[in-house]
């Protein structure tokens, strides 16, 4: 059951864009490679860095716009950092070719200069034909399982009249999953769904889309939120729960809940239908969604575990979130011109969205900066999370009250999204105590309860 809270937040300090970086030309994309700099990438087919203080370098990491077909929705759509890129410095990017495909490329950064990509070192890992200009997708990541992430649109024009995103033979409309560190260009994961499934293509993680612009990770959980961009009546949210694979997203069956063109398909229960949808409207100017992350930084407590995402058009802010086991949505913010095309993180989590109206970066904030040395920041009234000491030097006392008895998981997460510890156990309506002895690093946590429910109550720890 979805529960609706749709109440616009008038307070502008509450949620705020504060311009970070500018003097870019059409961005749409932010991402880093584990350090201080932001990677921005320019639609034209640019790749610039700004600096921990918003600063833009100008010189571009890397240019090949001689090689991307830049017009529309097409053009450098995504870009990647390699896990090991630390020590291989090697990164993927998804663009628009000049024979009008997507193309799936890895290149290198200079040995000389981290500042500078050599252009040509570009290998050549996938190419898929497109046969409109539109629905590219472009959204490329890499999983916490090190394999490479591709969303891929349902090939344009409008309404899928190719019906794409359910023909198991084509690599659009999909969400593709491969593996670039084995094989050569790549090879499938043994655990892909339809590997050995007769008639479909290997690389397929999950299918049935029109059109996943973005989509993200969240860091604690893994789930991956993909906003799936409509055809005429409905945007949607989809939620894949970590590791499960082989989904089928309902496009062009299904446009969000609601029959599209049903020609062909199977019956609904074949289908996984959006935790979330919204309607274009006149009254807002909704046309379509621009997804975002699940914010997992460790400065504004209102926003932690929220998954943060805007409408291009209407430039309307919103939350999706659970609240006692439902979908809650919560309007905190209206862009007025919007033109909002990707968010971003840097490596503390914290979050940044583009906008094409004035070629800028701007960094998201909720409140207050509240909690950096913080205990606790997000526990629910009903489940309550607590522990000692904090600092610790890894041997902890938990305190877990509970409204009944279940099975919970907790879990130590590092700042970046890497867990060090998982255990878990049932507990009992009330106070549940227990000890805990972390084998991990000094450095600053998040200490995670994931209830029967699904929700997440943290806090963040400091191992000194």
């Amino acid at each position: 059951m979805l529960l609706l809270a749709y109440l616009f937040i008038a307070n502008a300090q509450q949620f705020k864009l504060t311009k970070f970086s500018s003097g870019y030309v059409h961005p749409v994309g932010i991402e880093n490679c584990g350090d201080s700099r932001l990677f921005v990438v320019d639609e034209e087919g640019k790749i610039f860095i700004c600096d921990s203080a918003g600063k833009r370098n100008s010189k571009p990491y890397l240019d090949i716009t001689d090689r991307v077909l830049y017009n529309g929705e097409q053009g450098l759509l995504g870009l990647a950092f390699d896990p090991n890129y630390a020590s291989n410095g090697y990164f993927y990017i998804n663009y628009i070719n000049k024979s009008g495909n997507t193309q799936i490329s890895r290149f290198r950064v200079r040995i000389s200069n981290a500042n500078l990509a050599n252009k040509n070192t570009e290998k050549f890992i996938l190419e898929i034909d497109q046969p409109f200009s539109n629905h590219n997708g472009g959204c490329t990541r890499f999983g916490p399982d090190g394999y490479l992430y591709i969303g891929m649109g349902d090939g344009g024009s409008g309404g899928d009249p190719h019906f794409n995103s359910q023909n198991p033979q084509s690599l659009l409309g999909k969400m593709l999953r491969i593996d670039v560190h084995h094989g050569d260009p790549y090879q499938i994961p043994a655990d892909n769904p339809f590997l050995n499934t007769p008639g479909y293509r290997p690389e397929i993680w999950n299918l049935g889309f029109r059109n996943p612009w973005r989509w993200s990770f969240d860091a604690l959980t893994k789930n991956i939120f993909i906003a799936d961009v409509g055809q005429n009546l409905w945007e949607e949210i989809d939620v894949q729960p970590k590791g499960d694979g082989g989904h089928n997203y309902g496009w062009r069956c299904y446009e969000g809940n609601h029959s599209y063109n049903d020609s062909g398909c199977q019956p609904r229960s074949a289908y996984t239908f959006p935790v979330y949808e919204y309607p274009h409207a006149d009254s807002t100017g909704d046309c379509s969604i621009t997804g975002g992350f699940v914010y997992r930084g460790t400065k504004y407590s209102a926003l932690y575990g929220k998954y943060v995402f805007t409408d291009y058009c209407s430039g309307l802010f919103r939350l999706l979130y659970k609240q006692g086991g439902n979908w809650t949505v919560k309007t905190v913010y209206n862009g007025d011109d919007g033109a909002y095309s990707s968010f971003g993180e840097d490596k503390n989590n914290e979050m940044y969205v583009c906008n094409l109206g004035d070629g800028s970066i701007y960094h998201v904030s909720y409140g207050a900066a509240q909690f950096e040395n913080a205990s606790s920041f997000n526990n629910s009234a009903l489940n309550k999370l607590n522990f000692s000491p904090n600092p610790s030097n890894g041997t902890l006392h938990i305190t877990y009250t509970s409204t009944k008895a279940e099975r919970v998981t907790m879990h130590v997460t590092a700042m970046l999204g890497q867990q060090l510890y998982n255990e878990s156990r049932t507990v009992n309506a009330g106070v549940n105590t227990w000890n805990v002895n972390l084998h991990i690093p000094k450095g600053n946590y998040y200490l995670s309860v994931t209830t029967g429910t699904g929700n997440v109550i943290t806090q963040s720890l400091r191992i000194e």
